[in-house]
């Protein structure tokens, strides 16, 4: 198994170079192919306008969305016209709404989606949406670059996050790329239930499953000795010097509404090092 169709979605300009660099060193690596979505986004029908006004208002928004696009998809030609490897790049118009529709439709047929942190400084709620829709509407992993454009880590050493959930096993697969070619693969399960079914192995079976494939799992059993289980895996992380963590996805609730909660949005929003997600 490995990486042949990876997919990056462009919304700032200020992506352009960070972005695409740290997805074509990822490309680059598993000789995948790189699509580039470059989206222009309309936000104003959904809160500008009330219902009624002129077309030529409509229309003028929709247009300045396709000059946003246009921009974007003419810096990505710019900064991979002399990449070493299969790119494409495409433009869509959308409205707020509408980004998690074709979002959804694009990313079905990923191997996996490459995005910058959906929260922080220069964020906004198109790119959370982005990320929500590659995970609950095209099922796809999505590998999230904390720092897009700095040097990307080879995952040498990876922890994997293990609650026995369909999420994290969903995770683990589409995760097996990497971490059969890592140093290290360490499995980390917190507070395990006491009546589990794997109580008296927690992570056995999956560190069978990933040795079967030619990874080396080992497995760490924690307690819950901070308030949130995203501080606990993020000490571990340090603890283990670790360069990428993988984890299911759970949102509050499985509307598709539903925004994204508990420890996924956590680790989004402090985590330093790269997360690869999937539901």
């Amino acid at each position: 198994m490995s990486y042949k169709s990876i997919c990056t979605f462009l919304n700032s300009e200020d992506d352009i170079g960070p972005l695409l660099s740290s997805a074509s060193e990822l490309a680059m690596r598993f000789d995948a192919h790189l699509d580039i979505v470059c989206l222009g986004v309309d936000v104003t029908q959904s809160v500008g306008f009330y219902a009624g006004a002129p077309a030529m208002i409509y229309q003028d928004a929709l247009d300045a969305a396709r000059d946003r696009a246009d921009a974007l998809a003419d810096g990505a030609r710019a900064r991979m016209r002399n990449a070493n490897l299969r790119w494409s790049v495409e433009t869509a118009v959308v409205t707020l709404g509408g980004i998690a529709t074709h979002v959804g439709q694009l990313t079905r047929f990923a191997d996996l989606v490459v995005l910058p942190p959906p929260y922080g400084d220069g964020r906004g709620p198109q790119d959370e949406i982005t990320t929500e829709a590659a995970l609950f509407d095209g099922n796809a992993p999505v590998l999230i670059l904390p720092q897009p454009g700095a040097a990307l880590p080879a995952f040498d050493r990876i922890v994997l996050a293990w609650n026995q959930t369909d999420e994290a096993l969903d995770a683990a697969r589409a995760a097996l790329p990497l971490l059969v070619a890592a140093e290290m693969v360490n499995v980390v399960v917190i507070d395990p239930p006491t009546h589990g079914p794997e109580r008296s192995d927690p992570g056995g079976l999956l560190s069978q499953m990933l040795a079967r494939h030619g990874a080396r799992p080992e497995v760490s059993v924690l307690a819950r000795s901070l308030p949130r289980i995203s501080e606990v895996l993020q000490r571990h992380m340090m603890d283990q010097n670790a360069d990428l963590l993988v984890m299911g996805a759970y949102s509050h609730s499985r509307l598709r509404q539903a925004i994204l909660g508990g420890t996924t949005r956590d680790m989004l929003e402090s985590c330093k090092s790269p997360v690869l997600m999937a539901r």
